[in-house]
């Protein structure tokens, strides 16, 4: 019987282990929904309000109030997805601070060799000098891998940044973000969700350089010598261009695209004195959807969204007295949680592997119940066995102890 036990408790273990997601071995973050209950929910959440845009496409999307964070709307906001360029906003809020805007640099050749290819690109060249304001309007306006490098190696390398980001991140309670590189660039396990854009763009937007870069349209960037040649920001809703019309009161803030990530962008506007952020990820079809999704949810935002009662809120930074972020909800509002698409698990999927576990662990206790029960009854079947076999004077008999091993 005792044999019998230890077996159980191992199959036990095996399945409590089978069960669980790989994310509940790694980062708490995974347990955890931050900015309320209702934003774990699948589906559209608001309340208070209606007329939301009725062609929404995208995977995932938030609207939010810039000043108060209160979530005015929200779509499958924790849902973890390629995050393309926007990651970008991060690598700002990492870095920003770190290079009076005036100095100088002079590019090597090693700090543009490790850009990925097919990389977007602003025009570095080794050897010629630029200012950290200028590398970061290669960042911010033509969302230049190669800009992005240079400042990385600037920082102490392409390791130590994305440390220092994943650490930001955690310290922005952004925690459905793993960072993998500096640049967006498509990386496997590298994913974020709409609700940790916003909250990269909303801290972002309280630097007087993050704000002014990511609102500039158009810069001279240098082209060797005394030559420069002029770029364009790539955020359609900012220059209006690709047949898209300017959108009144925009601000910033960063767009993104690659194959495997699709369309991504945050943006922001302020109207009336009251700022919306609304981040918008991987609309189903074409190129100019991101951003007519974006200019629909800050139209609704700026009109009947006003009525709108929050469904969640955008936290504040540990660093700056926001509350840490407590345990995830159970019961109905954690069961709906998000699918966490193409990314690493949701905090919907350490829902679904803890009440796998349970059933499963409910299963292997009425199979150790069961398995005790048989090894009773067959040590009791055996020893009468003996007892008869002895009163007959026969040899032989049962194995000693009654050990059924299965």
């Amino acid at each position: 019987m005792r044999e019998c036990s230890r077996l159980s408790r191992r199959a036990v273990l095996g399945l409590t282990a089978a069960a669980l997601p790989l994310s509940a071995t790694t980062p708490a973050s995974a347990a955890t929904v931050i900015g309320g209950e209702q934003l774990a929910l699948t589906g559209v959440q608001v309340r208070g309000a209606s007329g939301l845009p009725q062609k929404l496409t995208a995977r995932s999307w938030l609207i939010a109030d810039c000043a108060s964070g209160e979530v005015l709307a929200a779509f499958n906001a924790h849902r973890r997805l390629p995050p393309a360029s926007t990651l970008k906003m991060l690598f700002a809020d990492t870095v920003l601070k770190k290079f009076d805007r005036t100095q100088r640099y002079t590019v090597k050749d090693s700090d543009v060799a490790d850009v990925p290819f097919g990389s977007s690109l602003v025009g570095i060249k080794p050897g010629i000098t630029y200012t950290v304001e200028q590398l970061w309007q290669g960042v911010f306006l033509r969302s230049g891998n190669d800009a992005v490098h240079v400042l990385a190696h600037m920082n102490g390398g392409i390791a130590r940044t994305v440390a220092e980001m994943q650490a930001k991140a955690a310290d922005l309670q952004a925690l459905d973000t793993h960072v993998v590189s500096p640049d967006g660039f498509d990386h496997p396990g590298q994913i974020s969700s709409a609700y940790d854009l916003t909250l990269f763009a909303r801290h972002g937007l309280k630097n007087a350089d993050f704000r002014g870069y990511c609102g500039t349209r158009t810069a001279d960037f240098p082209a060797g010598g005394k030559k420069t040649f002029q770029i364009q920001n790539t955020d359609r809703l900012l220059t209006g261009a690709w047949g898209l019309k300017t959108y009144d009161g925009l601000i910033g803030v960063k767009n993104g695209y690659t194959s495997h990530a699709g369309n991504t962008f945050t943006g922001a506007a302020t109207r009336g004195g009251r700022t919306l952020l609304v981040t918008v990820m991987h609309p189903a079809t074409g190129s100019n959807a991101v951003y007519e999704q974006t200019a629909a949810l800050l139209d609704w935002g700026f009109d009947r969204g006003r009525s709108a009662r929050a469904v969640g809120t955008l936290v504040d930074p540990l660093s700056e007295g926001g509350a840490k972020a407590s345990p995830e909800p159970s019961g109905e509002a954690a069961a709906g949680a998000p699918d966490s698409g193409s990314g690493g698990p949701s905090t919907g999927r350490l829902v679904e592997g803890a009440g796998g576990t349970a059933l499963l662990l409910a299963a292997a206790g009425a199979l150790v119940v069961k398995r005790r029960r048989r090894a009773v009854a067959a040590a009791a079947t055996a020893e009468a066995a003996q007892r008869s076999e002895r009163a007959e004077g026969a040899e032989g008999g049962a194995e000693p102890g009654g050990r059924h091993r299965r």
